[in-house]
């Protein structure tokens, strides 16, 4: 995993915002592939249906695709939807996001006795993937695990 800051920061901006989806083979071969190898199935971070919509592409579910086919795992990206529109944590203070995302996904998925890696691309409060988790925690798994591409680091 790397920081989230030069030049990191601007290529994950290219992938999320500008669909330059050949950083999505960039990011599969960053450390996070050996610890995704222990892992059953591949659940992308899901965008919103009008977000999708409004966007190039799901830089997370372009990411997972290679991380998938590099492993020989499976991936899973319409098992887990987000049905709540939420703002763009981006716009947030850090003390809100965990209430933006509240209620915000829907795991459709029997995972039990899964280990399962949700995928995202950035990791700043760590409110979207534990609202995921908590939202699949009624399905028996394994092991939840997260990976992400950077992580942003206090300042």
């Amino acid at each position: 995993m790397w920081r989230y800051e030069f030049p990191c920061d601007r290529l994950v901006q290219a992938l999320k915002y500008r669909a330059r989806l050949a950083l999505a083979g960039f990011f599969r071969a960053q450390p996070l592939v050996p610890a995704a190898a222990e892992v059953d199935l591949i659940v992308p971070m899901p965008l919103h249906p009008k977000r999708l919509a409004s966007a190039d592409s799901n830089q997370a579910l372009e990411i997972a695709r290679g991380v998938a086919r590099h492993l020989g795992r499976p991936i899973e990206p319409r098992g887990v939807l987000r049905v709540k529109d939420t703002l763009p944590q981006t716009e947030l203070p850090y003390e809100e996001r965990a209430k933006n995302v509240r209620g915000a996904f829907l795991c459709k998925l029997d995972l039990s006795g899964a280990s399962v890696a949700v995928l995202d691309d950035v990791m700043t409060t760590g409110a979207t993937l534990n609202e995921l988790a908590r939202r699949s925690s009624a399905q028996a798994r394994r092991e939840w695990r997260t990976f992400v591409i950077a992580r942003t680091v206090p300042r």
